[in-house]
């Protein structure tokens, strides 16, 4: 199928279910809507910002002010575009990841070439061809256009479409080598989201492998021009709100502090709705500790060399651990995996994993149908599900990091087993 007919198809896919009766239960879906990204509290802070209310004095929006900014300028002129404009920026970022696997497939074929006399000879036949190499752009447009994840979030008009295609655009600028373009995504997407600020490690590293100047000097520059783009961002947002900074409480501050315990997939609204209240704070740290700070270290100093896989997995980890996740995030993470195509054969819980993909999200609406409407279950049923299916993604990641482990050793030592130069033996006793 074509790269045309495979966008026609998924767009008419998108702007049909917008349009079919069944768009407000997809609308207010746990799993697909969150307190922040959710189009009902979006329309409702516009309203209040219409009506010269400012909209984060209540506690319903938790958007940027730009946000806010440029919603009340479409519904207030061409509100009957709206579903189509989420459309074209779903297809959009579908494309844009098109473009970046295709510069990364270029960037492993490099890569590849300059190890290619250090690769063990029993390990050869393991390089990537260039029809492999070339097959990864297509599967992963293929997977974001049609993985039901992202058309549901697409369907139900939540602002994790926008945060996908600034993600998406800063990668793009990245892999391109184009500096201030990534970093004016990235700042635009954590001034919305706050846990893509992770992203600027693995594109300070991607940028500076690409322009192949000095390192340190590249990784300041890259970081200068980000603080620069999110500092006029947070500025610009309070010029916007009357020259008041109040907005960031309920943005940030709202992120951070996970006051809203309305469930969703992630782990945070379980914990915090059981926790004792003198406990909280500790928790709270806690739990940001590790979807923010955690493990980008270990992760940058074992795959520095490996940019591209750091970003995949830090985009993964955010959406496993942030405090407001929702289907859609998943989705958009989901669609980098064919990039890894090749690891696949080293990768050991792919059947696992795929089955608690597919249990947990029908089990989901069941098990939330008989806790809300039936009562014939309660929250401990829902939590049950949301925590295997955040399992299954540790155990995805995990399993994707192990495959790169081992085809690395492969690669280096070869794939044949001998001790003592007779073939090993694995020996039950």
């Amino acid at each position: 199928m074509s790269l045309v007919y495979k966008c026609v198809i998924a767009g008419l896919v998108r702007y049909w279910l917008i349009h079919i009766d069944y768009w407000q239960t997809i609308a207010n879906r746990v799993e697909i809507a969150t307190p922040l990204n959710s189009w009902k509290r979006l329309i409702e802070g516009v309203y209040l910002y219409d009506n010269n209310i400012n909209p984060y004095e209540g506690d319903s929006f938790h958007e940027s002010p730009l946000m806010l900014l440029f919603f009340h300028f479409v519904m207030k002129k061409t509100p009957y575009i709206l579903p189509l404009l989420f459309t074209i920026f779903d297809l959009t970022t579908g494309l844009l990841l098109y473009k970046t696997s295709k510069s990364f497939a270029q960037m492993f074929k490099e890569s590849q070439d300059k190890v290619k006399d250090d690769i063990n000879a029993d390990s050869k036949s393991m390089l990537l061809s260039n029809s492999k190499l070339n097959e990864a752009p297509e599967y992963v447009l293929s997977v974001y256009l049609f993985n039901p994840y992202s058309v549901l979030n697409c369907a139900g008009m939540t602002t994790t479409v926008i945060q996908n295609l600034l993600v998406a655009a800063s990668l793009w600028g990245a892999s391109s080598g184009y500096r201030i373009l990534a970093c004016a995504f990235i700042a635009l997407a954590t001034h919305q989201a706050l846990y893509p600020v992770l992203l600027i490690v693995p594109i300070a590293i991607l940028l500076a492998d690409i322009n192949k100047g000095c390192n340190k000097c590249s990784y300041i520059r890259t970081l200068l021009v980000f603080v620069l783009c999110w500092g006029f961002l947070i500025y610009f947002s309070a010029y916007i709100m009357d020259g008041s900074y109040k907005y960031v409480y309920n943005t940030y501050g709202f992120i951070l502090a996970v006051p809203d315990l309305k469930p969703n997939i992630g782990l945070f609204w379980y914990f915090f709705t059981e926790m004792f209240e003198h406990f909280r704070l500790l928790f709270v740290c806690a739990f940001q500790i590790n979807a923010l700070v955690l493990y980008i270290v270990p992760l940058t100093l074992r795959f520095k060399k490996e940019p591209v896989l750091l970003a995949t997995v830090l985009i993964a980890l955010s959406a496993i651990f942030r405090s407001y996740p929702c289907v859609g995030d998943v989705g958009f993470y989901l669609s980098l995996l064919p990039m890894w195509k090749h690891l696949f054969t080293f990768m050991q819980q792919k059947f696992i994993v795929g089955c608690a993909f597919i249990i947990t999200s029908a089990l989901g609406p069941t098990v939330w149908h008989l806790w809300i409407y039936s009562g014939s279950a309660n929250a401990n049923f829902f939590f049950g599900v949301t925590l295997s299916f955040a399992t299954a993604q540790i155990f995805l990641v995990t399993d994707l990091l192990f495959a790169y482990i081992k085809r690395e050793f492969t690669l280096k030592n070869g794939s044949s087993r001998q001790i003592d130069g007779k073939p090993a033996k694995l020996v039950l006793r």
